[in-house]
């Protein structure tokens, strides 16, 4: 986590730098400032244009029954490239132009998906899974602990707390005037 943090907060600004530098004593610094706005306006353009996609995609799934699992990770690239379109750059103009390509973000996606198996304990959970009678409070499979049924009422100002009908208990009952 450390090292992805030096790299989005150090390594991706000096690359930026950089680039900008040399872009401005290639081209000069109008066309080069020209070129971040036009990449940024081509990158919402397109991002609107498949997000749009993914999103009518994934409706389309979800209205036959169908987990829409590629349109989601479509779509989560997709703002992933809006974000780096839109931040002021080449180095993450071209990272994010890349996330616009469908085949690199489905190879991107599933070498994640790859390494999350591989490095963290993954437990899916299906509709309708775990899911016991209403008499089996505890059917789902998770520790609930000590379930306690109570009541609670808003205290307002002007109103004090009064003791239960027993002294050494922390909780308190209000006395309520006439409303």
């Amino acid at each position: 986590m450390r090292l992805i943090l030096f790299i989005l907060f150090v390594v991706v600004p000096i690359l930026e730098i950089a680039t900008f530098i040399q872009m401005g004593s290639l081209i000069g610094l109008g066309w080069t400032l020209f070129s971040i706005l036009l990449t940024a306006v081509i990158g919402a353009f397109l991002v609107r244009q498949q997000g749009f996609k993914a999103l009518n995609e994934a409706r389309a799934q979800s209205e036959n029954n169908e987990i829409p699992v590629t349109p989601v990770i479509h779509g989560v690239f997709i703002l992933a490239a809006g974000l780096l379109l839109l931040t002021p750059g080449f180095v993450t103009d071209a990272i994010g132009f890349l996330f616009l390509v469908p085949p690199f973000r489905l190879l991107v996606a599933a070498k994640v998906w790859a390494w999350i198996n591989a490095n963290m304990d993954v437990k899916m959970m299906h509709p309708g899974a775990g899911q016991g009678a209403p008499h089996q409070p505890n059917a789902g499979g998770g520790d609930f602990g000590t379930v306690i049924d109570g009541e609670a009422v808003e205290v307002e100002d002007g109103e004090t707390p009064s003791k239960t009908s027993s002294d050494d208990s922390p909780w308190v009952r209000i006395n309520h005037k006439d409303r």
